[in-house]
């Protein structure tokens, strides 16, 4: 045959498709086909299989290259909140090793919000308070969240300046529900006299804490606003996303790290883990080949640090050249300076907030719902 033609086995064979598929082609006229007056038959144009293949190949490498964007790749939304970029971390431009260090909460929730309102008290019924005091930090910023949305008919306003009210609302909820905020002080302030430690620690750990990019709380919190949920809403996915024992659950993780490193001294309890084939947590971050620079400003504000920690990172940089991330920085201050079991995870939460509130601002201005494409892989309809 002609090496411009193909028969239909040979095309169908080179497509790696069933001949029913490449009649298809045929008949949607990707495929030119015309009788064949020597073997009288069919006969198919090599060139028009040749660019199907192409662009067959083409699509598969551009949904390998999406599906690779939802697991660490390349950005799938443009966003002018966090930039990552060698090594280091920008809120809109502003140093968070600078913000860090001497900026207040609330500044910081301004540069992200682009103003800040009120952060006002919220009176939380005592059955409802007693019901949430036995449980974990973040189910109970969730049940509070859920209480106040059911009232706050406000929170619906979806323009800039009602998502921000709201969003100060949200956060007197959480502060509410681990200390009493006071007239003319700041919720920060509060909550270190509550917990009887140094505000300017606290400060650090929920600015360190306040936005990290499109991690999956974020991007969960930017599908929810997607959709035209309340910033209520917005934050209550935060949530459920940062409670997952790979985003801010790690941090129970990073917790029996230190349980264990008491019992068996630092440098065992890392080779514990070595010994079971599992990496360490608290240390090593995707995005920061150099160390995470969120553990290195927590570990820094702590002055001398507690042996334990310490002889933890000693162990894990000299075993695995690997330094301490954000949840080993939050578990070393929750440690040294006694606050109350699950502090590291609750500073996570309060801290992330903001950042989710700010996504809720840009993605409502966007007016467009966040809807990828599944590349089906089961099983063909007959």
């Amino acid at each position: 045959m002609n090496s411009q033609y193909l028969s239909a086995k040979q095309a169908a064979h080179k497509l790696g498709v069933s001949l029913s598929t490449l009649y298809a082609y045929v008949s949607r006229g990707m495929i030119r086909s015309e009788p064949d007056s020597v073997k009288r038959r069919r006969r198919y144009r090599a060139e028009d299989v040749e660019a199907l293949l192409a662009r067959k190949s083409e699509r598969i490498l551009t949904e390998r290259k999406l599906a690779g964007a939802l697991s660490w790749g390349e950005p799938i939304c443009e966003s002018e909140l966090t930039l990552i970029q060698d090594g280091e971390l920008f809120y809109r431009g502003h140093p968070v090793a600078e913000l860090a260090l001497s900026a207040t909460y609330e500044e910081v929730g301004a540069i992200l919000w682009q103003d800040f309102p009120p952060v006002e008290a919220v009176v939380i019924p005592q059955p409802l308070r007693d019901l949430v005091s036995e449980r974990g930090y973040l189910e109970r910023f969730s049940l509070i969240l859920a209480w106040m949305s059911g009232w706050d008919e406000r929170g619906l306003d979806l323009r800039p300046q009602g998502v921000r009210r709201t969003g100060g609302k949200i956060l007197g909820g959480l502060f509410s529900t681990l200390c009493e905020l006071e007239p003319g002080k700041s919720p920060v302030q509060c909550l270190a006299h509550a917990w009887e430690t140094g505000r300017r620690e606290l400060e650090t750990a929920l600015i360190v804490c306040a936005d990290h990019e499109l991690n999956v709380s974020a991007f969960s919190a930017r599908c929810v606003a997607s959709a035209g949920a309340s910033p209520y809403q917005v934050v209550l996915a935060g949530l459920a996303a940062l409670s997952g024992f790979r985003h801010g659950g790690y941090s129970h993780r990073v917790a029996a790290l230190f349980r264990e490193a008491e019992t068996l001294g630092p440098e065992e309890a890392i080779r514990s883990y070595l010994r079971r084939g599992v990496s360490p947590p608290g240390f090593g971050h995707q995005l920061y080949p150099q160390g995470d620079p969120r553990g290195r400003i927590l570990l820094q504000i702590l002055g001398e640090p507690d042996p334990v920690a310490e002889g933890l990172r000693r162990a894990c940089l000299e075993l695995l050249d690997e330094h301490p991330n954000v949840d080993f920085g939050l578990a070393a201050l929750s440690r040294k300076r006694n606050l109350p079991p699950g502090a590291p995870l609750a500073l996570f939460g309060l801290g992330r907030c903001l950042g989710w509130l700010a996504h809720a601002l840009e993605q409502y201005a966007t007016e467009r719902l966040i809807r990828p494409r599944a590349r089906y892989v089961g099983v063909l309809p007959q």
